[in-house]
């Protein structure tokens, strides 16, 4: 399993005697899930192969059934577990969004195509992305991730165009 992998949810604890597990997820739609069928467990030391038999909501958890488990002792050894979908089996982005995994790392120039820096991370806040980008001094900088900053992002020619704001 050499594809690209996202992290869709932690598993917390079994749930039910049947084989279910909790999970904590980790996307930002929890329900999409529903239209996936596989899904890649990460036990610590290997990565395996999990087909999903049922989703189910309960307040901020999922409640995953799977059909390599049938018991709750089957389950109970998954505790804080890793979640993954591949990049084939997740879900499409809509128009002007894009994974975090294809942001880190991108060049960043500004709108005269100076070098601002390089995107170190992307944090996640209830309003919006923030771009933490690494300047050229050395420096942090903390871009919203809005219209009014963004102009243009090339995934592809690992770039993006910014327009820094006065007091960034």
């Amino acid at each position: 399993m050499d594809e690209e992998l996202f992290r869709i949810g932690v598993i917390t604890e079994p749930h039910g005697v049947q084989g279910e597990v909790k999970v904590y997820p980790t996307t930002d739609d929890p329900a999409r899930l529903k239209k996936i069928k596989e899904i890649i467990l990460d036990d610590g030391k290997e990565k395996s192969l999990l087909h999903l038999k049922g989703v189910k909501f309960q307040n901020d958890r999922l409640i995953l059934r799977f059909e390599e488990f049938q018991t709750r002792d089957d389950v109970e050894r998954l505790r804080k577990k890793e979640l993954f979908v591949t990049r084939k089996n997740a879900v499409p982005l809509k128009k002007d969004e894009y994974y975090i995994s294809d942001l880190v790392g991108l060049r960043v120039v500004d709108e005269d195509d100076v070098e601002v820096g390089v995107i170190r991370e992307v944090l996640q806040t209830a309003a919006n992305d923030v771009y933490e980008i690494e300047r050229t001094n050395g420096e942090t900088l903390l871009l919203p991730a809005i219209k009014q900053c963004v102009l243009d992002v090339d995934v592809e020619g690992g770039r993006m165009k910014v327009h820094v704001m006065e007091g960034l």
